[in-house]
C-alpha cells in the first residue's frame, strides 16, 4: 500500500514540475513573440498577458519619463497596474477617449515598477497626471466617468 502512495506521489510531483516548465515556456515564447517595451523577461503575469493587448502600448519606463520631467516637457500619464480591477474597468474606456482627442497619454505600469507609486505620490489606481513644463498640474484618481476625462483632456491637453 505504502509503494502505491508513494508511486502516485510521486506522479503528481512530476506533473507539477512538468506544468510549471510548459508554463515557463510559454510565457517566454510569449515575451519573445511580442515587442516587450519593459527592457527585461522577468514580468509578472498579469504584465505578460497585457503585451499584446492595444489597450496597453505607449508604455513610459521610469528613465524616460524622469528624463521627460527634468526636460521640463508636457506629458500625460496613466499609472495603472495591470491586477488593479478598476484599470480594467477605466483603461477600455479612457484609452479610446485619449486617442480620439489625439492625446499621446504614457502608461506607466506600477506593477512593474513599485518605486513609482513613491516617487508620484500615487494612492490608487487607476491615477491619470498631468504635468506641465515638468511638473505636475492637476490628476485625476480612480474611476471616474468619460465625461470627467474628457473634460480632464480638454483642459489640460487639447488645444
Amino acid at each position: 500500500m505504502q509503494k502505491k502512495l508513494f508511486i502516485i506521489l510521486a506522479v503528481i510531483v512530476v506533473l507539477f514540475i512538468a506544468l510549471y516548465f510548459v508554463m515557463d515556456y510559454k510565457n517566454d515564447k510569449a515575451i519573445e513573440n511580442t515587442d516587450n517595451p519593459y527592457g527585461t523577461n522577468n514580468l509578472d503575469q498579469a504584465t505578460i498577458d497585457q503585451l499584446d493587448d492595444p489597450l496597453y502600448q505607449n508604455i513610459i519606463l521610469p528613465d524616460e519619463l524622469e528624463k521627460k520631467l527634468d526636460n521640463k516637457e508636457d506629458v500625460v500619464v496613466y499609472f495603472f497596474s495591470p491586477t488593479c480591477v478598476h484599470c480594467q474597468n477605466t483603461t477600455p474606456y479612457l484609452v479610446p477617449i485619449a486617442d480620439e482627442l489625439g492625446v499621446d497619454m504614457k502608461k506607466f505600469n506600477l506593477l512593474e515598477f513599485e518605486n513609482g507609486w513613491n516617487t508620484y505620490g500615487i494612492e490608487a489606481t487607476p491615477t491619470l497626471v498631468y504635468y506641465e513644463d515638468g511638473k505636475e498640474v492637476d490628476r485625476i484618481t480612480g474611476s471616474q466617468s468619460e465625461e470627467m476625462f474628457r473634460a480632464f483632456f480638454n483642459e489640460y491637453v487639447v488645444k
